[in-house]
């Protein structure tokens, strides 16, 4: 599929929503991106499609809320008069220790990290049936693509990657005959997550077989690939440096 005159939508993306979307834009698509906490980065976004001569536009949404799914989608779907791709990248990340999860914790990570993702995409799915066809990309973990855990203290958070990885699949079956291609990218040592010692850096860098960290832009282009392709479904791409196999 060309992005030529398309439309994605983007939910969140903090740290990797830029790349993303300067990257579909690229390509001719106009971009809508989510946010919930800070409308700094989904500006700065915005303004660097519009610098590309596509159309942008930013909302807030909290997509826990399942009402915010679902208008979220419609009003992009309005907004820019059709809907090709979806993007689900909104996650929330935060170390807990096993004996302090509660119930509104496990709640939380799983109503962002999965449900949004399924309501966000069920949301779509007429829009895109409207234009022909489409993409659905939902964004995963390298270790829960992996399938094992290797980190203590992200139990929801693994459970919840995990889950996305496997709607991912369900959806790809449920949605092909629609011409909906529905994949997933799992991150691994992309961007550092913020307060990382030099010395935690450098032990990702050493335990990474390629020596380094991937930066935003090795996303976006799993991301491209993944919108131009007419023949990948179902299918979840490590983009780790090769975390997976050391």
């Amino acid at each position: 599929m060309t992005l030529d005159g398309r439309a994605a939508l983007i939910t969140g993306g903090a740290r990797m929503g830029e790349a993303v979307a300067t990257t579909l834009a690229a390509l001719g698509a106009d971009v809508a991106l989510v946010y919930r906490a800070s409308s700094e980065p989904a500006e700065r976004a915005a303004a660097a499609v519009r610098a590309r001569g596509r159309r942008a536009h930013t909302l807030r949404a909290d997509l826990a809320d399942p009402l915010d799914c679902s208008a979220t989608v419609n009003e992009v779907a309005a907004i820019f008069g059709r809907l090709d791709v979806v993007v689900n990248m909104a996650s929330h990340y935060q170390p807990t220790l096993f004996d302090q999860l509660d119930a509104a914790q496990w709640d939380r990570q799983m109503a962002v990290d999965l449900r949004a993702a399924f309501l966000v995409s069920q949301a779509a799915v007429p829009h895109l049936r409207a234009a022909g066809g489409g993409r659905i990309i939902n964004l995963t973990d390298w270790i829960a693509a992996s399938g094992r855990p290797r980190y203590l203290g992200y139990l929801p958070y693994y459970v919840a990657k995990a889950g996305v990885k496997a709607l991912t699949e369900a959806l790809a079956l449920e949605l092909a005959a629609d011409r909906i291609l529905v994949n997933a990218v799992a991150p691994g040592p992309i961007v550092p997550p913020p307060g990382m010692s030099a010395e935690e850096f450098a032990a990702v860098e050493q335990a990474t077989p390629l020596g380094r960290w991937g930066g935003e832009a090795e996303i976006a282009k799993a991301i491209a690939f993944l919108c131009e392709s007419d023949f990948v479904t179902g299918e979840t791409i490590r983009v780790d440096g090769g975390r997976h196999v050391k």
